[in-house]
């Protein structure tokens, strides 16, 4: 099956994994906004341990309504951005079209399976490191996997034919039969790490890690984090903050999470994805993450001074 793709959010991830598709033959068509005569001329640099190549002639746009429909629409904008992307949606859209969620945190999912139908809707999750140094340039530090599921339902043939697509680029993809259970898994990371990150005055994962405090107060949310999935059903075990911590020493040099650059750059937070809807989730099961909370208080309250 020949997938043609639409990247929809053309950041360090949608530009990662669409460079990836379309340097190994994929129909990949970006949605940019503004100038676009800079990546007609250079193309889409990816640079990594492992990886240095060039995709030339990108098929880019400024227009979803250039586009035209697709089989599969890869939405990788910040969660802050999904209603501005609604809109975006209805020319790519033909019968059997699939939106591929490719965002952190909770409840994306549903916003798009309520205006577009559940049954068009997957999941995905990104283990990765990576940035963004311009529109034709991306830089990879740390690489892990994607994670595929289905919104609300097991996995479909055609959640195997979209792995297949990114094994075929080069990309280490499996398929989850519980995609919700991976967003909470992927959440022990994402809840200490980027939210410390910014509390703590803009350091990076080392820095975190290096200092006994913030490190003691990370493995309590990652612990925190496993309990309230253990509630709600998705049967993490007790030490899957492990493999966390592992893979963040592991890095060659400290990183500064997404968030923490969203921060610096006076970008919009996802605040209320990756803090927000968890806590309120785990309390309607009957779960409390008070660490959680503190977190999710504290960047709310900084957000609003620096809007104020």
């Amino acid at each position: 099956m020949t997938l043609r793709i639409c990247i929809l959010g053309s950041g360090s991830i949608g530009t990662y994994y669409g460079a990836k598709l379309a340097h190994r033959g994929s129909d990949v068509h970006f949605l940019i906004r503004g100038d676009l005569s800079q990546v007609r001329r250079d193309g889409i640099f990816v640079r990594g341990e492992g990886e240095n190549f060039q995709v030339a002639n990108i098929n880019c746009y400024n227009s979803t309504n250039e586009i035209g429909p697709c089989d599969l629409v890869i939405i990788s904008v910040k969660a802050t951005s999904n209603s501005d992307v609604l809109d975006l949606i209805p020319p790519l859209l033909h019968e059997k079209t699939m939106l591929l969620i490719l965002q952190n945190g909770l409840g994306s999912e549903d916003l798009f399976a309520q205006h577009f139908g559940a049954e068009r809707v997957l999941g995905g999750l990104s283990v990765i490191a990576v940035d963004r140094h311009s529109k034709t340039e991306v830089e990879r530090y740390a690489y892990g996997e994607v994670i595929l599921g289905e919104f609300g339902r097991p996995p479909q043939p055609r959640t195997h034919c979209v792995a297949e697509e990114f094994v075929r680029a080069g990309v280490k993809c499996r398929v989850a039969d519980d995609l919700m259970r991976e967003r909470w898994r992927k959440l022990i990371w994402n809840i200490p790490f980027n939210g410390l990150s910014i509390v703590a005055g803009g350091i990076d994962t080392a820095a975190i890690l290096a200092d006994k405090y913030f490190r003691e107060l990370t493995l309590g949310l990652m612990k925190e984090i496993i309990a309230a999935a253990n509630t709600l059903g998705f049967d993490l075990p007790a030490d899957a903050w492990r493999k966390h911590i592992e893979r963040t020493e592991q890095m060659s040099a400290g990183y500064k999470p997404s968030t923490l650059q969203d921060w610096e750059g006076g970008k919009p937070l996802e605040i209320e994805a990756i803090w927000g809807e968890p806590v309120r989730r785990a309390r309607a099961a009957g779960a409390e993450m008070p660490r959680t909370e503190m977190i999710y208080e504290l960047l709310r309250h900084m957000d609003r001074m620096r809007r104020s």
